[in-house]
């Protein structure tokens, strides 16, 4: 046992009770808990360092907290509080999942995740171009929760006119949707046992195949990470086609 709490899955261990206590909730409130969670990180930060918020070390309200809780900081800087403001994230996806589940007009649907997910992307990029907080996704930033979260939204709205509403369903699209049948399942296995049984020995063969033909390291990288994702897709694509799945 590490008592460490900068893994996503402790992340959302606490992201997803946030989420459940005010699923029942209209989605208003849930979103304007969701922003007021973005506010609470801000104030947070520049009150603990109003000349450098969002510095990376020992200076942050993020690096304040974990070493009041755990006695130390990550060497990648890393923080524990990172689930408030990505608490964000968890309740826009219950909610956007309330919304598809709703028995709105598709065009509503459609409008309401161009909006929203517009929005919060311009709203994010705009605080970190204008310097006002920058994007850093290992502080969970503010601009970081709206760009990313933006971009989550746009593409849950692309993919929802694709499929549910003009009923394109190609093969190509078929390598996302197996994944999506077993999601919770791959990411736990992903994040546990298949970093040592394929991440870490993948690494090793394409190492020792491909080092000494002379292949750049930064290549053998990506050709390991491909493989990887080749190897957890199918395990979902298998899974799929026997009618296996995992829920919680």
């Amino acid at each position: 046992m590490v008592w460490e709490l900068w893994n996503v899955l402790v992340q959302l261990a606490f992201t997803i009770l946030i989420a459940y206590a005010l699923m029942r909730f209209p989605m208003k409130t849930q979103l304007l808990v969701s922003v007021g969670l973005l506010v609470l990180t801000e104030v947070l930060y520049r009150m603990y360092n109003p000349a450098a918020p969002y510095v990376q070390g020992h200076d942050s309200f993020g690096a304040f907290i974990d070493i009041l809780v755990m006695g130390k900081v990550d060497s990648g800087y890393w923080v524990f509080v990172n689930f408030i403001p990505t608490a964000a994230h968890t309740i826009w996806g219950v909610v956007c999942g309330q919304l598809l589940l709703s028995h709105r007009p598709v065009k509503e649907k459609l409008k309401l995740f161009l909006v929203f997910g517009t929005v919060a992307l311009v709203l994010g990029f705009a605080l970190d171009i204008l310097q006002i907080t920058p994007i850093v996704k290992r502080i969970a930033t503010t601009s970081f929760s709206l760009a990313s979260g933006g971009f989550a939204i746009l593409v849950l709205a692309f993919f929802y006119w694709m499929i549910d509403v003009k009923h394109r369903k190609g093969k190509w699209l078929s390598v996302f949707s197996v994944v999506g049948t077993n999601a919770i399942f791959i990411y736990l296995f992903s994040e546990t046992v298949g970093v040592q049984w394929f991440r870490d020995f993948g690494a090793i063969w394409a190492e020792g195949l491909l080092s000494p033909i002379g292949v750049p390291t930064d290549w053998m990288a990506l050709i390991n990470a491909l493989l990887v994702l080749f190897i957890f897709w199918y395990i979902t694509y298998f899974l799929d086609r026997h009618k296996i799945y995992f829920k919680v």
